[in-house]
């Protein structure tokens, strides 16, 4: 262990022992009282260094100068003066010094890395979740009725008025649209039409599960969350309660009942929005807008839009069970978790509804 020293010549400090806590002696006072600035570093003579080490040294340099590194690359050193430049307002040598391409790499690198645990980590929680699901259906006593009826009433029964008025403003607008163009056209009937099929077969869907993924993906992370950070899920554990029956199949049940029945009101809304719309514009009455509807659009779309929902509710109710169990033990996490599961959730339903769409389309459907 040698004393550590600097010297400062032509704006350049060279810097010589270990320059940590233990054997830094006076350098800070004397860096103080000696106000000599540098511009360069010479690492050539660095021994050992810890974060005093590091805040000395940088203390050593001008605020506003261009900073180089001499003597070979130090990786400890570079680290501790990023963490100290973070935490100093007003000081960042190293943003001034030119960036090598590493980061770049180191960036990616980590990114593909999160990404993979991420996955991995989906397939194990898809596995388990398939696992318990088979064990309740074989075993249907081991299913807690009161957990699926409570969720059911606040996930379903609770965001009925909101997918109603959503979807009757989606139907209005789709209607106010079409109606510019059929009008240019002298096709004014053919909006009922446009408005069936899109209400019904994609539109009604789409909208309910996005509500219900705002709402209740963010639910089943934050409840199954606190429950990690308050320790309840391993002293579920400790009891011999499954975790994943107690907490994750409930859910799962609970939304795969509720979102249908979201997606039936979510196309009563779309259709009288589109029907009210289409009466003082088009000249078209409720009556006509019905019985074209019943006649020229028929059941088939409304059939093909209901199909999607239990697979919506599926990915939406899985994907907020699965975040909330990785919560750690901060609300830092929990809260990530929680906006994770949200925007997840939103993508992996417009993924699927592109794959319905696209299997729809191979079938002639």
């Amino acid at each position: 262990m040698s004393i550590a020293d600097y010297k400062i010549s032509n704006e350049t400090a060279r810097l010589s022992g270990d320059w940590t806590t233990a054997t830094l002696g006076v350098i800070p006072c004397r860096i103080e009282q000696e106000h000599c600035l540098a511009s360069r570093l010479d690492l050539s003579g660095l021994g050992r260094i810890d974060t005093a080490g590091a805040y000395a040294a940088l203390r050593l340099l001008t605020r506003d100068a261009r900073v180089h590194f001499d003597g070979g690359s130090r990786d400890d050193f570079l680290r501790l003066a990023a963490l100290i430049g973070d935490a100093e307002p007003g000081r960042d040598p190293l943003r001034r010094r030119p960036r090598s391409m590493r980061w770049v790499f180191d960036a990616i690198g980590f990114g593909v890395a999160q990404a993979a645990s991420e996955l991995w980590k989906g397939q194990i929680f898809v596995g388990r979740m398939t696992v318990a699901l088979v064990r309740v259906a074989i075993h249907p006593g081991r299913l807690r009725l009161v957990p699926v009826l409570a969720t059911l009433e606040h996930a379903g029964l609770g965001a009925i008025p909101i997918v109603l008025f959503l979807n009757f403003f989606v139907g209005a607008v789709l209607a106010l649209v079409c109606s510019t163009m059929l009008q240019m056209l002298s096709a004014n009937a053919y909006v009922v039409e446009l408005v069936g099929i899109g209400v019904l077969r994609e539109f009604g869907a789409l909208f309910a599960a996005i509500v219900f993924a705002g709402r209740s993906a963010s639910a089943f992370a934050a409840q199954i969350g606190a429950m990690r950070m308050n320790q309840e899920v391993d002293a579920m554990q400790v009891m011999g309660i499954e975790r994943y029956e107690a907490l994750v199949v409930p859910r799962i049940l609970a939304a795969v009942i509720a979102l249908p029945i979201l997606t039936f009101v979510g196309d009563l809304g779309g259709l009288a929005g589109g029907m009210l719309v289409a009466w003082p514009l088009m000249g078209i009455d409720p009556d006509f807008f019905l019985e074209r509807l019943v006649d020229m659009v028929g059941t088939k779309h409304f059939w093909l839009g209901m199909a999607k929902a239990p697979y919506f509710a599926l990915v939406v109710a899985a994907t907020g069970c699965r975040h909330g169990l990785d919560v750690g033990g901060d609300v830092e996490s929990l809260g990530a978790r929680v906006t994770t599961a949200v925007v997840q959730s939103i993508f992996l339903i417009i993924m699927f509804d592109a794959i319905f769409a696209l299997l729809y389309w191979q079938l002639g459907l």
